[in-house]
Order: C-alpha cells, then sequence, then structure tokens
C-alpha cells in the first residue's frame, strides 16, 4: 500500500464532493510505490463518481489536466509510468475553463 496525497483543483475538486485534498491509500505491487497509472486506476475505481468524462477520456486523463507530484510536472518522469512513492503529493489541475 502506498500513502498518497490527492489534490484536485481547477474546478476538478467538484467532482470530488468539492474536497480540494485527500489521503488515500493505494494497493499496489511493491510496498512503498507506484505509478500515476495506479493512480489514476485508483481514481477511476474507488473516487470517481460523477462525471468520469470530465476527469478521464476512455482509461487516459483527459488533455488539458496538468499533474504535478512534489510540485514537478509528470511529464518529466514519464507521464503514465512516473513514480509515485508514499507520503507524495499528486495534484491534478484543470487547465481548461469555460468563458
Amino acid at each position: 500500500m502506498v500513502w498518497v496525497y490527492l489534490q484536485f483543483s481547477g474546478g476538478l475538486e467538484t467532482l470530488f464532493d468539492n474536497v480540494k485534498s485527500h489521503k488515500v491509500d493505494i494497493p499496489s505491487k511493491k510496498a512503498d510505490r507506484t505509478t500515476v497509472n495506479g493512480v489514476i486506476s485508483y481514481i477511476q475505481k474507488k473516487m470517481l463518481k460523477k462525471q468520469p468524462e470530465m476527469f478521464l477520456k476512455g482509461k487516459e486523463l483527459r488533455p488539458g489536466i496538468l499533474v504535478l507530484i512534489n510540485d514537478i510536472d509528470w511529464e518529466l518522469g514519464g507521464k503514465e509510468e512516473c513514480i509515485v512513492e508514499s507520503n507524495d503529493v499528486v495534484l491534478f489541475l484543470s487547465t481548461l475553463h469555460g468563458g
């Protein structure tokens, strides 16, 4: 299991009962780490109850959502395969805004 702090911002918090921060225990094959893909899968199965199309496109994260792991862009770490360790902070930030 991996303890991770999940944060949702830029409007994404509305998909999670307007709660911006969550501390979750994510099942993992390795005791102290998982990948962003594992985090997204956990969110899809356990947390996302309404409007999944606003967060996911199929099984992938919707374009326009920035992911930061401990304030570092996930693209620098390999996107979905980026390693997430216990006590990491994973921020999902929507960059799409209506106008």
